[in-house]
């Protein structure tokens, strides 16, 4: 999280000649490669400054953590801005950009350390680790109970002389070289220089390193967001997007670097590292509802207290004992609510799973920026083959799905065709994998455009959401980059409409549902600023109450219409017309209905999946941790869950399985 502060400073950076642009690697889009999948867990995070990941990626971070998924997470800046470490109402401090930058490595040491459930004042192991092209990072380790965190700091600077925001001037300029900022007390004991590919160069070489299968980065496609020039000064936001530009610049460079990292592999050892990437929105946690209920937001604020320290600490760090001004109860008052929300930038229902005929399950997700298919080994087993390979990558890390009457899977992508940086093109697109034959083979990709004529306006896209009307035609919707929805329609004979807008009443999050209702009508829903944006064939409807999440939707049962779940901002009941829902929680839900009712799945207040169904509650307690939101399947025998876990694998939970006993895979 940047500070909000406008300034100039004098730390190193200059412009050098022009250098020619390195040709980008890029995978091979075409299916068919190995994937390799070791079963084993590493998160790795990604962030441009210290406490980006406590602000933003949290609680996920923690849910991973308590499963005893090792962690290293990468700080890009020093995070020094203007060297003042103080509190509201302290006697003005000499700014010291070295110690501040310290002391807020010190405020993680503390946070980790009781993320970790350790006393926040427990030493650390400190040492330099050598990277790409012999730059060298500082490195603090923790271990506790087979539990593992590293931090590890580039330290590039935050400003640079004429250039307020280094990290944007380095994505965008490849005739700027920064020079890294050493922090007082680090082992580091010289300065190193990046230019734009040694920065990539650098995330590559550590993404190979730790091999890791998860990866978590900020969001690199943030919305666009018109506010005046002191509105954006006041909110620390980069001019037109709501986001700090140096979050965007490393989001940036984080997935160039995932893009390399997937290239190298193909085009060196022939495969593809199993890893799912996650992006967080950052700054737009402030423009909407907030979608955390007081017992997750307290445990989240909590591990922002040891962060931010006090003065008054004796943590052992001549510089300090954090970021004071982010200590005490102090990011619960600030007006911009950072800390009240969690959102990812590419929402989705998990992996788009999808019943045999022959009863086992197939699974379509994104692994290696490529979609994968998996298979159960047997009927109902929960044992799922080795990923095969669909291709189309780079792809964003949700996938729409709709299946056509004869069986056919559509599977729907936004595909990141280019992210050059430097000047170069910065575009995406939405994608069509067609089965060729019921339970056969599938197509070649196919690309459908971006309702987005331009390639900066195209990048808001959000994740695409598909539904099969009974007369054989696929509804696909997407969120624009004014907030609303767009969407085209194929015909039964598989051509495709134009993109159109639908009318809009208000802003709406990403995060989409469709259902097609008994009478055959196609219901949309979208959680917006002031109500739930509903639709009807395409007709704006009553809205339904403000919601926190995106919300879920069933067709009704013996009537028309559709029965709507979801909480309101800040809550944790989930409610529908009937009233509470008995299913409280935080995050989105899926739903689905048959005759026996409707069956809720979703995460309980400490982040566990649960499932709900005709008024019984169970909890998922083993298995690998589970990674974004899971699916949801009623097949014969009861509902199945499916998602994606930290080791990269699909998990399988059914809850009660023939013999009534709950069932983990």
């Amino acid at each position: 999280m940047g500070a909000a502060a406008l300034g100039t400073s004098a730390l190193a950076g200059c412009s050098v000649p022009a250098a020619p642009r390195r040709a980008q690697p890029v995978a091979d889009p075409a299916p068919g490669v190995p994937i390799v999948s070791t079963r084993r867990e590493q998160l790795m995070q990604i962030a441009a400054h210290p406490d980006d990941d406590l602000y933003f990626m949290n609680p996920d971070t923690q849910r991973m953590l308590d499963a005893g998924v090792p962690l290293v997470s990468v700080y890009v800046t020093a995070g020094e801005h203007e060297g003042m470490n103080q509190i509201k109402g302290m006697a003005p401090a000499k700014p010291d950009r070295a110690a501040y930058s310290s002391s807020r490595h010190q405020g993680l040491r503390q946070a980790y350390a009781t993320l970790l459930g350790l006393d926040k004042f427990t030493p650390w192991q400190k040492g330099v680790v050598t990277l790409h092209g012999g730059r060298r990072a500082e490195i603090n380790t923790l271990v506790h109970r087979g539990r593992r965190v590293e931090l590890i700091f580039l330290n590039l600077p935050e400003h640079a002389p004429r250039r307020y925001m280094a990290l944007p001037d380095l994505w965008s300029d490849r005739a700027l070289e920064l020079r890294t900022h050493i922090s007082a007390d680090s082992p580091v004991d010289r300065s190193d220089t990046y230019d734009h590919d040694q920065l990539i160069d650098v995330l590559v070489g550590l993404l190979d390193r730790y091999r890791p299968t998860v990866v978590q980065t900020l969001d690199p496609d943030p919305d666009i967001q018109i506010s005046n020039a002191a509105t954006r000064k006041r909110d620390a936001e980069q001019p037109g997007y709501s986001d700090h530009g140096a979050h965007t610049a490393v989001a940036c460079f984080s997935w160039a670097a995932l893009i390399r990292w997937v290239a190298e592999d193909q085009k060196g050892p022939g495969q593809i590292p199993a890893f799912v990437a996650t992006a967080f929105r950052g700054y737009y946690n402030r423009h909407w509802p907030k979608n955390l209920p007081p017992q997750v937001l307290k445990e989240k604020a909590g591990h922002l207290l040891p962060y931010g320290g006090d003065p008054s600490w004796e943590c052992g760090n001549p510089s300090g004992c954090g970021d004071y001004g982010v200590g005490g109860g102090r990011p619960l008052k600030n007006s911009k609510g950072w800390v009240r929300a969690t959102h990812h930038r590419w929402p989705g229902a998990g992996p788009a799973v999808v019943a045999r005929p022959d009863g086992r399950l197939d699974a379509y997700g994104v692994l290696g920026l490529r979609a994968v298919h998996w298979r159960e080994t047997e009927r109902g087993s929960g044992q799922w083959g080795d990923p095969k390979d669909l291709g189309g990558g780079p792809l964003a890390p949700a996938l729409g799905s709709a299946t056509l009457p004869d069986g056919r899977v559509l599977l729907f992508g936004v595909r990141i065709a280019a992210l050059a940086g430097r000047g170069g093109a910065n575009k995406r697109e939405v994608v069509l994998l067609e089965q060729r034959s019921p339970d056969g083979p599938f197509l070649a990709w196919r690309g459908l455009g971006n309702p987005e004529r331009k390639d900066d306006r195209g990048r808001r896209i959000g994740v695409p959401v598909a539904v099969t009307t009974p007369d054989g035609r696929v509804h696909l919707f997407i969120r624009n980059a004014d907030k609303g929805v767009s969407t085209r329609v194929r015909s039964t004979g598989g051509t495709w409409s134009p993109w159109r807008d639908l009318p809009r009443t208000q802003e709406i999050q990403d995060g989409l549902d469709a259902v097609v209702d008994a009478e055959g009508r196609v219901h949309v829903l979208a959680a917006g600023r002031t109500a739930v944006q509903h639709w009807i064939d395409s007709v704006p409807a009553a809205p339904l109450p403000l919601a926190g999440d995106p919300v879920a939707a069933v067709p009704a049962q013996g009537r028309a219409g559709v029965d709507v779940y979801y909480r309101k901002p800040a809550a944790k009941e989930l409610l529908s017309r009937r009233g509470n829902a008995s299913f409280d929680g935080y995050g989105s839900v899926a739903a689905a209905a048959d005759g026996g009712g409707t069956v809720l799945l979703g995460r309980d207040l400490r982040g566990r999946i649960q499932l709900r169904k005709g008024g019984r509650l169970w909890t998922r307690t083993q298995g690998a941790a589970a990674v974004q939101a899971p699916a949801l399947r009623l097949v014969p025998g009861g509902p199945v869950a499916v998602g994606l876990g930290a080791d990269a694998h699909p998990w399988v939970w059914r809850p009660v399985n023939r013999s009534g006993a709950t069932s983990h895979s």
